[in-house]
Parts: C-alpha cells; structure tokens; sequence
C-alpha cells in the first residue's frame, strides 16, 4: 500500500482553503451587488482539488445552494476524488 505524500496533504488543504475563502468572497459580493466571480471558476476551483473546500463554503455562506448544477456538481467531484486517491494509495 502506497503511503498518502505530505505534499499532496498540503496541496489540498490549500486547495480547500482557498475554494472556501472564494465561495465566501462571492457571497459577500452577491449580497452587495458588486462584481460576480464566474461559476466555472467556482467549479474548477473544487475540480483542482478544494472540493471539500467548495462545499464547506456552500454550506457555511448558504451560497449556490439552489443551484442544481452546484447541488449535484461539487458532491459529484468530491466523491469523485475521493474515490480516486482512494484507488491510487491503495495500489
């Protein structure tokens, strides 16, 4: 069994960091009707890793929360890594 790199720990606590710190600048924004950060960079920032960044942020700011796309989307990629590194470290 492989052993999960310090590095990777690191890179997707960054990751998640970030995404979640993203999600609430947007809501802030949302809620005073300044510039928007786009969807699909919402979306590549959980694909690049911060989902459970991504999703934190959805449920602490209650934003993109009835979005489907986002409903479905950011669980979808989490598990979807999850599940990956998961096949990966235990070769």
């Amino acid at each position: 069994m492989n052993t999960f790199p310090l590095w990777l720990w690191w890179y997707l606590a960054a990751a998640s960091l970030i995404a979640f710190c993203v999600y609430g600048a947007d809501k802030y924004r949302a809620r005073r009707h300044l510039w928007r950060i786009p969807e699909k960079t919402l979306f590549l920032l959980a694909l690049l890793g911060g989902s459970p960044g991504a999703l934190l942020g959805m449920l602490c700011f209650r934003h993109k929360t009835r979005h489907h796309a986002f409903q479905i989307g950011i669980p979808a990629i989490l598990l979807a890594q999850a599940a990956l590194l998961f096949w990966l470290f235990s070769l």
